[in-house]
């Protein structure tokens, strides 16, 4: 018996096989790969992906679809888990780890913020995520996409939009196009904490019609001078790049 998809946990299952072969595709799933698979559902990706690989997790936080995974595929690991809450440095072997999905549209930020912070752990992700989301992931600068989440991603990674998918592709389906990504995290320090690079990035995108002076001042940051950054304050952030940011966040710990 099928289980019915929850909304709680923004489950729309994927039945298209050439968008699932698509996917595999891009995943390009290698046998001495170490790769997560992020709520597999009734196993559509699961299936090609366990015939490829020797060191293969399924995390599923929905115990109804985990019993029937386990008579599918007896030998697929798998942990009820919240992959939020998960300790990723578990999975780090000799090559760092390959996470993969279709995850749920409520909490993709919350996934990639995930993914930076265990970034040294992390190779490879390919995600479905709503198209919009994809969008403003791989969006340039000076574009109306372009924000927070492309300018983290262009500062940890390299994002790549590779192809929108229809709703009708989906069980059920969702009232958005769907797109993959494929990131690849890179391990290089940038000489100043991630965690102050994103705090800068939250604080200039905070008053996106405002210029960088007006939200830094309403932000965290409104005691720190950055007069002298070498950045125009005049700006607004969808005008600086990536590299800006990050000279931002170099000055700001300067003053701490």
């Amino acid at each position: 018996m099928l289980n019915k998809p929850l909304k709680r946990f923004g489950q729309n299952y994927l039945i298209d096989k050439n968008i699932i072969n698509k996917i595999i595709t891009e995943i390009d799933p290698q046998p001495d790969d170490t790769v997560i698979e992020i709520g597999p559902g009734r196993g559509a990706l699961t299936e090609l992906l366990i015939q490829k690989l020797k060191d293969f997790t399924a995390v599923e936080i929905d115990k109804r679809v985990i019993e029937t995974l386990s008579i599918k595929y007896p030998s697929l690991k798998i942990i009820n888990e919240d992959f939020l809450k998960m300790d990723l440095q578990q999975f780090f072997k000799n090559n760092r780890i390959k996470i993969v999905g279709n995850i749920p549209y409520n909490i993709t930020s919350s996934i990639i913020f995930k993914i930076i912070e265990n970034r040294n752990f992390v190779q490879e992700s390919v995600f479905m995520v709503q198209n919009e989301v994809a969008k403003r992931m791989s969006a340039k600068v000076k574009t109306k996409d372009y924000g927070i989440l492309s300018v983290l991603l262009n500062a940890f990674g390299q994002v790549e939009y590779c192809f929108k998918v229809s709703p009708n592709v989906f069980r059920p389906k969702p009232n958005v196009h769907s797109a993959v990504v494929h990131i690849h995290w890179h391990n290089l320090s940038l000489d100043v904490t991630d965690k102050l690079i994103i705090k800068i990035v939250k604080a200039a995108f905070g008053n996106r019609r405002k210029i960088l002076k007006n939200s830094l001042n309403n932000s965290i940051f409104n005691d720190c001078d950055f007069s002298e950054s070498g950045i125009d304050l005049s700006r607004r952030a969808e005008e600086l790049e990536t590299k800006d940011f990050i000279q931002l966040a170099k000055a700001a710990e300067k003053m701490n």
